[in-house]
């Protein structure tokens, strides 16, 4: 089981890969969809997988990933534990830009400050705090609507631009992390 590495391979002229992680397909189909269709001036390749590591049979055929989004669903306690092992198998170089967390069921402001919880929810959401806290990484908010996945699929399209290096300003991955970092960190360190 080897790391996935973000510059392991050379890019493709005019094109960028991102990497949907996510325990269950319909969302992850979803949003797949809605990052093909929508109009751009380079070209997607989406790969999706459930878990990493990814298999190593086709790693020689494999483009290089630009973007790794994982799909959390904060009420599942199985996708959770999904992203937290799948961490373990990427490189940290990913986490320097290549790397976001979308965050789905759950308004993450009203999750992270309510104590109001049930017992198992408590426990997930106390799960999550920590691998965020933790890793400090890109962490956006999906409603699962028509809207909210369009809309997603644009701010991610956005970030896969700088991450794949074809952003025509100066602006590196490393620089859009530092810049869309969640406001709620401090909250989430007090515990």
């Amino acid at each position: 089981m080897a790391l996935l590495t973000p510059y392991s391979k050379v890019p493709e002229l005019n094109t960028a890969t991102v990497l949907l992680v996510e325990n269950e397909e319909e969302l992850q189909s979803k949003l797949a969809n809605a990052l093909v269709q929508y109009e751009k001036d380079f070209n997607v390749n989406v790969r999706l997988a459930r878990k990493l590591p990814l298999p190593v049979e086709n790693k020689e055929t494999r483009p290089r990933i630009d973007l790794i989004v994982f799909l959390v669903n904060l009420l599942s306690e199985r996708s959770l534990q999904s992203v937290e092992s799948s961490l373990a198998h990427l490189h940290s170089d990913c986490f320097l830009g290549k790397v976001c967390f979308l965050v789905t069921d759950g308004e993450l402001r009203a999750l992270f400050n309510s104590c109001k919880c049930v017992h198992t929810h408590f426990y997930l959401i106390t799960v999550f705090r920590k691998v965020f806290v933790k890793i400090r990484r890109v962490l956006l908010s999906l409603s699962q609507t028509v809207d909210g996945v369009n809309a997603a699929a644009v701010r991610l399209l956005n970030i896969l631009k700088v991450s794949a290096g074809m952003s025509p300003i100066a602006t590196t991955a490393l620089y859009l992390s530092s810049l869309t970092r969640c406001s709620v960190t401090s909250d989430l360190e007090e515990d």
